[in-house]
């Protein structure tokens, strides 16, 4: 009997009852359609696609992250052993599927029997060969069988889902990696033009000082401040080499001669991009995918702790031959068979059977909560990432103004400086400006990145299941 649900075609409002497994017990309800909200609240691009592109990482236009993303979904380790995972699932299933078939054995036998005295008058003695097939089946009348497949079968869909949903995170990591790494170099560069143009202001203090134009105290505050910059230098170059560790990590290369080409991100497109109906956002999203996986799983390993409750019936058959002489062994006067039928029903087990089902149960009802919150975890995401992109957006275009602005009032600063229309303090006040608004507009170009990552991460990255999950089990 088929009680399988397509995914793909099953509207949102479906969620009230997951009916992904046996028909025997009642599915209970894990969600309802008022909790799903809809629309996002979040600010989205009219102009924009829907949902991403399943190679979404190429919108950014960048050769070197292309390049990056595919090294990483090769050789990362923690998607190795989530294959691994996954092929261990599918002999999980093997197994579980073989006990719908009948179980065929072969045997080849000798033996030798002899005895003394009185024995002999009630025990033959001799040799004695045999050659038989047994045959035995247990029909699954309660579904027990069927129950433990379709639970192993879910499992099965949970070990892909991890994986794709693992795939995701490690594309959205190095990318997130890859960003800072240039954003850190480009804070660097900022730096090391601050020092160049405090340098190019000592050399006309200096002058100012011999000249007798100036006192000790300019000098001595345009030093101060040299120093303060080249301070920030190894705590930058520190987070610029564990970027690049954590990024070969990714990439499953040791970190001794892993390097990027890029310097900064003003190459990196910003692409636009919406979001779709939060309902469909559910069938989206691997992690949904997988704890649906996982509660449809542990509702049939329910199944299977009850039907254990009721007999089992299995029925048995064994034919072959028997011979003292292997001459003989195949004559048709040697030939015996045996069949029969046993039913088997647990009278005491000391609570064993009950305990099993109320571990079933609690397991159930654990993953109902993980399955909620998985929702609402797709749903706060893709809100909080909309927020992120059109906030970052917007700070980015003001900073961009406020450099602009910050650079023209330094170099009017520096030309009053040496026409001696104004003091030093104004030139650092000027200077400490730009510096503070280049810093900010490179972290804030890197925060454009970094929350369109996660915006393409929590709409799924363009993951959608595939025709294989979706037909796969959907009957026994």
């Amino acid at each position: 009997m088929r009680c399988g649900m397509n995914r793909a075609v099953r509207a949102p409002v479906t969620l009230i009852a997951l009916s992904l497994t046996a028909c025997a017990t009642p599915v209970p309800q894990v969600w309802t359609p008022t909790l799903v909200p809809k629309s996002f609240t979040g600010p989205v691009t009219a102009e924009a696609p829907v949902w991403p592109d399943a190679a979404w990482w190429q919108a950014f236009r960048d050769p070197e992250l292309a390049e990056l993303v595919s090294a990483a979904q090769l050789n990362n380790h923690d998607l190795a052993a989530a294959a691994a995972r996954v092929l261990q699932a599918e002999v999980q299933t093997t197994i579980q599927r073989a006990a719908l078939f009948p179980q065929i054995t072969g045997q080849v036998g000798h033996s030798n029997a002899g005895c003394s005295g009185q024995a002999c008058l009630q025990y033959a003695s001799g040799k004695a060969y045999g050659l038989s097939v047994n045959a035995s089946y247990e029909l699954d009348v309660w579904g027990l069988v069927h129950a433990n497949l379709r639970a192993a079968q879910e499992q099965l869909k949970s070990a892909r889902f991890a994986q794709q949903s693992l795939a995701l995170s490690v594309t959205a990591n190095t990318a997130n990696q890859y960003f800072n790494v240039l954003a850190i170099r480009r804070r660097l560069a900022i730096a090391h033009e601050d020092i160049d143009a405090i340098n190019g202001i000592l050399e006309v203090i200096k002058l100012r000082v011999k000249a007798g134009a100036t006192s000790h105290l300019d000098l001595a505050r345009e030093e101060a401040q040299l120093e303060a910059v080249k301070a920030q230098l190894p705590g930058l170059e520190t987070t610029e080499q564990e970027s690049l560790f954590t990024l070969a990590a990714l990439l499953g290369r040791p970190p001794e001669g892993f390097a990027v080409a890029a310097h900064d991100l003003d190459g990196i497109a910003q692409p636009e991009l919406g979001a779709g109906l939060p309902s469909d956002l559910l069938l989206r999203r691997p992690d949904v995918a997988q704890a649906e996986a996982n509660l449809a799983a542990a509702h049939a390993d329910l199944d299977a702790t009850r039907a254990a409750f009721l007999p089992q019936i299995s029925l048995t058959g064994s034919g072959g031959f028997i011979s003292a002489a292997t001459s003989a062994l195949l004559q048709g006067s040697n030939f015996g068979y045996s069949y029969g039928a046993t039913l088997l029903q647990t009278i005491f087990d000391a609570g064993r059977l009950s305990g099993q089902k109320a571990l079933a149960v609690g397991a159930q009802k654990e993953f109902i909560a993980d399955y909620q919150r998985a929702v609402l975890n797709a749903f706060v995401d893709v809100e909080n990432a909309l927020v992120e992109v059109a906030n970052a957006r917007k700070a980015r275009e003001h900073l961009k103004r406020e450099v602009d602005a910050a650079r023209e009032a330094f170099e009017i600063a520096q030309l009053q400086y040496r026409q001696g229309a104004t003091d030093l303090l104004t030139v650092l006040q000027a200077q400490q400006t730009l510096f503070s608004a280049e810093d900010q507009l490179a972290q804030i170009t890197l925060a454009n990145c970094q929350a369109a990552v996660h915006l393409y991460e929590a709409l799924g990255g363009g993951w959608v299941e595939n025709a294989e999950d979706r037909t796969q089990f959907a009957s026994n």
